[in-house]
């Protein structure tokens, strides 16, 4: 019979968060990324057991902006505060958000054939104003402030309002692009324009820089910290209704459709 000893030097053990869906601020009870949510979970998977190193694997065609940016700086702090290594690991899908995600890593790994970039930002929506006018609807909207109806769905276009718009965009756009160069650095190829909101395969990835290389995650892990290492899994909870595929009366049921339909529009966006 072996005897267990106490002061024998344990396997590697690398945590690992498990980040699939769209990106954004969530209403309580609904799926999705977001840093309110994840943060507890993040701070354990850098803090608890003394982990090697933290491994992302991402699942996410993107989505908001701010909780991409704010879930990535979360990540890169908490590295730089306990010196623990982290790795991205891309199934299906890394782009826009999900993409800034990935270079909050210190390594992006993908599959050969992962979908991974759009670097860009993009502003979607509907116009129902031929709509409401043929079914004989009077839009009335009184505001305090002549942009306060900024974009109006309701009502035809207006240059103006397009010329704002992008005026929004644009300062985005340049701040996902210096958060790429920043992480990525020399790694990123100099003769292709990488930020056009294009995608490409993980191998077409590797080849420009905008990920290391293709990769697994057990496999990978395992030629990094040793055939022994452990892993720890960390990923949000689901809440117990949905766990049935029953939605909660008090969400809502249109605005839980609404939600629905603007998630799998991202996701078929990608052919996903």
């Amino acid at each position: 019979m072996k005897r267990l000893n106490p002061f024998a030097k344990k396997p590697p053990l690398v945590s690992v968060i498990r980040l699939h869906g769209t990106i954004g601020a969530t209403r309580p009870g609904a799926t999705g990324l977001s840093d309110a949510a994840l943060a507890p979970l993040i701070e354990r998977a850098f803090r608890r057991g003394r982990p090697a190193a933290v491994a992302l694997v991402i699942n996410s065609p993107g989505g908001s902006p701010v909780q991409s940016s704010l879930i990535a700086a979360r990540i890169r702090r908490l590295s730089e505060e306990t010196g623990v290594a982290t790795h991205a690991f891309v199934e299906d899908i890394a782009a826009s958000g999900g993409y800034w995600l990935a270079c909050a890593a210190d390594e992006i790994w993908a599959d050969a054939t992962s979908i991974v970039g759009s670097v860009g930002v993009i502003s979607a929506g509907f116009g129902f104003a031929g709509l409401i006018d043929r079914h004989g609807i009077e839009r009335r909207v009184h505001t305090a402030g002549g942009a306060k109806s900024f974009m109006d769905p309701f009502r035809p276009e207006k240059p103006e309002d397009v010329e704002r718009l992008h005026k929004l965009l644009e300062p985005m756009h340049l701040t996902f692009k210096n958060w790429i160069t920043s992480r990525r650095a020399a790694r990123l190829t100099t003769d292709r324009d990488l930020f056009t909101g294009d995608v490409w395969t993980g191998v077409e990835a590797a080849d420009l820089g905008l990920i290391d290389g293709i990769a697994h995650l057990v496999p990978k892990l395992k030629s990094l910290y040793g055939n022994k290492v452990r892993m720890l899994a960390y990923g949000q909870r689901r809440p117990w209704l949905r766990r049935f595929g029953v939605q909660a009366l008090a969400e809502g049921a249109l605005t839980s459709a609404l939600d629905l339909a603007e998630e799998r529009a991202l996701w078929a966006r990608y052919g996903l």
